[in-house]
């Protein structure tokens, strides 16, 4: 595979599944390198199979299709007139075609996360405003909207555009947050009244996510009460605490209530179809973006809340409710995967339906009306996005068997069954075909305090096990993240082994999917446990991969990564080259540069402040800071950073250049303007890639 290649694949986007099960809607987004862009189109396909057809009434850029809950229209985005605004279209179920389309909003400040309620009479959307203009409602004549309107206008008029912070956030990850926050407004489908839900808040609805296609809300069976997510606190940069409130809809002087009672996160609120239930995803701690995400339900009739899993120790990531009411489908990473389980509310445990993969945004078609878990003879289906280390994401129908021939094999996890999985889309099909894609092997290794963590390789397209191969060893960020079988167009596992290179990647302390335990043990320890792991992880791959050329290895990690890589250089000289993706160097620096300040001020355990005159083996920020070992750089480093990243400052990445220099260490810097944190425009992406293999080649060559 080359990198053209994987700019030809076509990129599955936002997916939907009629209310009868029958159709699929869907984005692609395909790329034009050469013009340095990115199109979107939509798609509607059959789920028992069929070719698929570009939506009729469709332009390029329109996104977020969603069924109407009585499967005749359609809605979606489109920025076609005035800006992004939802536009209706008809829909016929039994030929999929659609027609008549016509914008529903038309908002000064755009629309975006528009979610339909169950009796189709309304759509709750998010769109940014300025809180001390007058609230956009029914009543307000078009004051509000004009309000909007005419800051906006001013705003871009100015000649001057120096701003004033009073507060924080005052920017993030890639913008400065400006007056404007997020609100949740609710439009009539028959006539196109707005109102807004939130009116004069000064905090975001909902709060930052880096999924921006929710709108974090769920309305109530009976279309009569929404539920959300806001962080309330006053100091958005200290807090985690987001909490689920509910509004009453049918009464316009309501307040919202909050039913959530966790000092941590809780997000995306979901009604159990009977109405009975309101579950969501719940963090204990305050504070801390990498508590357990555990799955709560609240009783809306005795108002209580219950953990319906209080022995399954990884993360909930998506939930959906069945029909029945009485089971819940949810996806959970364990161990390098992302699977799909089913649980029940008595049960207070799951069944594991699906292994070999990543899979997201799934849509329950038939989940059997039955009390309890899956059963013998119990038969549902799942639509699902798919995807592998070595295959894009395609959409998937999981078929839901028999679970009685299975075992246990963690807390929580009554069985495990792998379901059969079909193929519904197939969008890159014809060019994988022509493609060499070595398959990932898993390993498991003891580190040094006994504690079992698993590891990955990929070998290069048609190696010879008889031969040596040189290698990358990639570290993921986060620190709370992992590696596994996912695909990734920025950091792409396949692609870096393409040209000659065995790929190792190790998931070390810090790592999700596998036990709470783990993923704490990161905390106040960056270049402790982490590093040891990722050495010994290392180790054992050299010892059993015996094409593995342990005199030829290059470590390459991006934001906690790149911390990582920092860390190596004054920790060991063992890999003859180094790539530093935006990474911290600094410790108290990037604490006084960084916008969202909860993070460091719980993965080093206070402020730089607090250690001030203590010794630097009592400091976390001076024990755990790369930019303290400096003396022992030598290893020849290639550093990455951009302008635009507010998560880890640019200045990391200079200080980093500017050290390395005066050190006399060989080193290379590749800076961007436009970018943030990631690196997302073709052209880009193809220097990034081009740079960063260049470097290794250099310093690295395969024989």
């Amino acid at each position: 595979m080359t990198f053209e290649d994987m700019m030809h694949m076509k990129r599955l986007g936002e997916t939907a599944v009629s209310p009868d099960g029958q159709w699929l809607a869907y984005s692609v987004t395909t790329v034009h390198l050469d013009q340095n862009t990115k199109t979107v189109e939509l798609w509607l396909q059959r789920i028992s199979g069929g070719d698929p057809i570009k939506l009729a009434v469709g332009q390029p850029g329109d996104s977020d299709p969603e069924f109407a809950p009585d499967g005749h229209s359609l809605l979606f985005l489109s920025g076609r007139e005035n800006g992004q605004q939802i536009w209706l279209a008809d829909f016929d179920p039994a030929t999929g075609a659609t027609s008549n389309p016509r914008k529903l909003t038309s908002l000064a400040t755009e629309a975006d996360s528009p979610k339909w309620s169950p009796d189709g009479r309304s759509i709750v959307f998010t769109s940014a405003v300025y809180p001390d203009c007058p609230p956009i409602s029914p009543e307000d004549g078009g004051a509000g909207n004009r309000c909007n309107e005419e800051k906006d206008a001013a705003l871009a008029a100015s000649k001057v555009k120096a701003q004033i912070f009073t507060h924080l956030l005052y920017r993030h990850w890639n913008r400065y947050t400006g007056d404007k926050r997020k609100h949740l407004f609710l439009v009539s489908v028959a006539d196109g009244a707005l109102r807004d839900l939130n009116p004069g808040d000064t905090h975001d609805v909902p709060p930052f996510s880096l999924d921006d296609s929710s709108c974090g809300c769920n309305f109530a069976p009976d279309s009569k009460e929404l539920a959300f997510t806001e962080n309330p606190d006053p100091v958005p940069a200290i807090s985690t605490s987001a909490q689920i409130y509910t509004l009453d809809l049918t009464n316009p002087e309501a307040k919202p209530v909050k039913v959530s009672t966790s000092a941590g996160g809780n997000f995306n609120p979901a009604y159990s179809p009977d109405g009975k239930y309101l579950a969501w995803r719940s963090q204990a701690r305050a504070g801390y973006e990498s508590d357990k995400f555990r799955l709560v339900v609240f009783d809306r009739s005795a108002k209580t809340i219950q953990d319906l899993l209080p022995k399954f120790d990884n993360w909930v990531d998506e939930f959906a409710w069945g029909k029945s009411s009485r089971q819940i489908a949810f996806a959970s990473g364990v161990s390098g995967e992302e699977d799909l389980y089913i649980t029940g509310l008595e049960h207070h445990a799951a069944t594991q339906i699906t292994k070999h993969g990543e899979f997201s945004e799934f849509h329950l078609l038939a989940i059997p009306d039955r009390p309890g878990m899956i059963e013998k003879g119990g038969i549902g289906a799942i639509v699902a996005t798919k995807m592998k280390v070595d295959q894009p994401s395609e959409v998937a129908l999981i078929q839901i068997g028999d679970t009685s021939e299975v075992v246990k094999d963690q807390p929580g996890v009554d069985a495990e069954d792998d379901s059969p999985i079909a193929p519904i889309t197939h969008l890159n099909d014809s060019l994988l075909a022509q493609l060499d894609l070595p398959k990932m092997q898993s390993f498991w290794f003891t580190a040094k305090d006994g504690t079992k963590l698993q590891g990955f390789v990929i070998p290069p397209p048609g190696y010879d096990p008889q031969k040596k191969y040189p290698v990358k060893f990639l570290i993921h960020g986060g620190p709370q993240g992992a590696w596994g079988d996912d695909w990734s167009y920025r950091w792409n596992a396949e692609l870096f082994a393409a040209n000659g290179y065995v790929v190792v990647m190790i998931n070390p302390r810090g790592s999700v999917g596998y036990g709470q335990a783990i993923v704490d043990g990161v905390n106040g320890d960056w270049g402790g446990k982490p590093f040891t792991d990722l050495m010994t992880g290392l180790d054992y791959a050299e010892q059993h991969f015996p094409f593995i050329d342990k005199t030829r290895e290059c470590a390459l990690g991006a934001s906690y990564g790149g911390y990582m890589a920092n860390w190596i250089l004054g920790h060991t000289d063992r890999f003859k080259c180094i790539v530093s993706h935006d990474g911290m160097f600094n410790a108290e620096s990037a604490f006084g540069s960084t916008e969202e300040d909860w993070f460091n001020i719980w993965e080093f355990k206070g402020h730089p402040w607090d250690y001030y005159g203590k010794p630097d083996s009592e400091n976390p920020f001076r024990k755990w800071s790369p930019s303290v070992y400096a003396k022992s750089f030598k290893t020849p480093t290639l550093v990455i950073h951009s302008q635009l990243d507010y998560r880890l400052d640019v200045s990391e990445g200079f200080q980093l250049f500017d050290t390395l220099q005066l050190l006399g260490v060989p080193s290379k810097m590749l800076y961007f303007p436009d970018e943030g944190h990631w690196v997302l425009k073709p052209q880009n992406s193809q220097l990034w890639y081009k740079t960063v293999n260049d470097w290794v080649d250099q310093w690295v060559k395969p024989q």
